[in-house]
């Protein structure tokens, strides 16, 4: 099962709840992994410590052009919807930072003077901490997308178990490439304005790709009930309401998990777990 933990912005505790279910389905016994899809800023590391056992780069195909073979017609930078080559009249010119290699330009080709090659726009880990798997990607400085990193990711998590995704914060392209094929999927917000408003971008972008997600409200208690509102008005299941907690925020600055540190936070996120897992099955 792929248990998918999103957010409209960022700052709304996701890593949080993300590492703590990860870490309590643990202790229940499911053979769970937790995936850090936030590959801008990762951060999952920081709360549960792992033991990295390997790494690998990750690589996406670039286009190569053949200059002798090449006739200037300029086909391929036509085709390129990201303006990744300008056809000049000394040649093709190729910025591979912009490169999505989706192929098009080889494809259009008509002297098929165009091959790909591949060049390296980041890295994944991975290991265990404890009885938690880990997955971890991290993003070249520099390059423009993210989403060649996640994908790489999603692309090791299997079948068999349960794997907690940690979606980037907001509504871009990562954070939707992290939410498609999720078996449930999580927003977590905070009672504010500006919660509440990207609490909403979220909901319409994961009904765009055909998600029915379901809510938690972290930090209850700060603010007012237009989240609650907003999602009866919506047919939104509230998963739970964690109460907003100064232990709990101690604990996070000092890079635990706070499950064992605050009972009530521990029940919370159990009855969330329950949740999820049922929300999971009735979607």
């Amino acid at each position: 099962m792929r248990v998918v933990v999103a957010s409209g912005k960022g700052g709304t505790g996701k890593t949080t709840i993300a590492t703590s279910i990860a870490t309590l389905a643990a202790t229940e016994g499911a053979r769970v992994t937790y995936v850090d899809c936030d590959v801008e800023e990762p951060n999952g590391h920081l709360f549960l410590r792992p033991d990295i056992r390997g790494s690998s780069e990750v690589e996406v195909p670039v286009p190569v052009v053949d200059d002798k073979t090449c006739t200037r017609c300029g086909a391929c930078s036509a085709a390129c919807q990201f303006n990744a080559l300008a056809c000049l009249r000394t040649g093709v010119v190729i910025f591979a930072e912009l490169c999505h290699g989706c192929g098009a330009c080889s494809i259009v080709c008509p002297a098929d003077a165009i091959v790909e090659t591949t060049r390296p726009v980041g890295k994944l880990t991975w290991g265990d901490a404890d009885d938690v798997g880990f997955l971890s990607g991290t993003m070249s400085v520099g390059e423009a997308s993210a989403v060649p990193v996640i994908r790489a990711l999603k692309e090791r998590v299997h079948e068999d178990g349960l794997y907690v995704l940690d979606s980037p914060p907001g509504t871009a392209c990562p954070a939707v490439e992290t939410m498609r094929e999720a078996d449930a999927l999580v927003l977590v917000t905070e009672p504010t304005p500006f919660g509440l408003n990207d609490l909403k971008l979220a909901v319409d972008a994961a009904r765009e790709i055909g998600l029915s997600p379901g809510v938690v409200i972290n930090k209850a208690g700060l603010g007012d009930d237009r989240i609650n509102t907003y999602c009866s008005s919506e047919g939104l299941p509230v998963l739970a309401e964690i109460p907003n907690s100064p232990e709990v925020a101690r604990a996070c600055a000092a890079g635990r998990v706070p499950l064992n540190e605050v009972p009530a936070f521990k029940s919370a996120v159990f009855d969330l777990y329950r949740a999820v897992v049922a929300h999971a099955r009735s979607v």
